[in-house]
């Protein structure tokens, strides 16, 4: 079982690190800029990465992307909101952590009441990247509430960010959750098949 040793298990891990790393800094690979928001389709590697390593390793990778999240938006924003919140680890890195350790935990829990691996994997796909969109929209409510935000979001007042960050999920989070769905089984599938022919 060659997939379960150390060494196997510490390279995949590093080949996941590396694809995020890769989708932070190369344009629309792991950001598509759309006005002053960004369509995020790192959330897919980080899931996939939970689903075939486990919740821990998972977490990790999530940290990871959080951790560059909060760099970016430091060193190389691309968009007039990114520095503005982004800085914020709370923002940037913890619903990154969460959303690795939440699938990893989903795979266990489907696996345990048999759920065929087709739909439990566009779920984890669905959840992780709500958890996401959540998360930071409902901390980006609660923190940044302000003008200066208001003012970078392109509206006038900060009373109107509450129905921005609503306009916001079904703008970007819903895009973001359906693509997930759809990516996390087809890419993942073929991996476990193949992890499980040479066992």
């Amino acid at each position: 079982m060659i997939h379960q040793t150390k060494a196997f298990h510490l390279a995949i891990m590093a080949l996941f690190i590396a694809i995020v790393i890769i989708q932070n800094f190369v344009p629309l690979l792991g950001y598509i800029p759309i006005g002053p928001l960004s369509l995020t389709i790192i959330q897919i590697t980080v899931i996939i990465a939970a689903v075939l390593l486990g919740p821990t390793d998972g977490a990790i990778i999530g940290g990871v992307w959080g951790f560059l999240s909060c760099l970016r938006a430091f060193t190389a924003p691309t968009s007039p909101v990114e520095p503005l919140i982004f800085t914020n680890p709370l923002i940037s890195i913890l619903p990154r952590i969460l959303v690795g350790l939440a699938a990893g935990y989903l795979v266990i829990f489907f696996k345990k009441i048999n759920l065929k691996p087709s739909l439990y994997l566009a779920l984890i796909g669905l959840i992780g990247a709500l958890i996401n969109t959540v998360l930071i929209l409902g901390l980006i409510y609660i923190f940044y509430r302000t003008p200066s935000v208001a003012h970078a979001y392109g509206v006038s007042s900060p009373k109107y960010i509450a129905a921005l960050l609503v306009a916001v999920i079904g703008s970007n989070g819903i895009p973001e959750a359906v693509l997930s769905a759809i990516a996390t089984p087809l890419i993942t599938l073929p991996i476990l098949r193949y992890w499980q022919r040479n066992d």
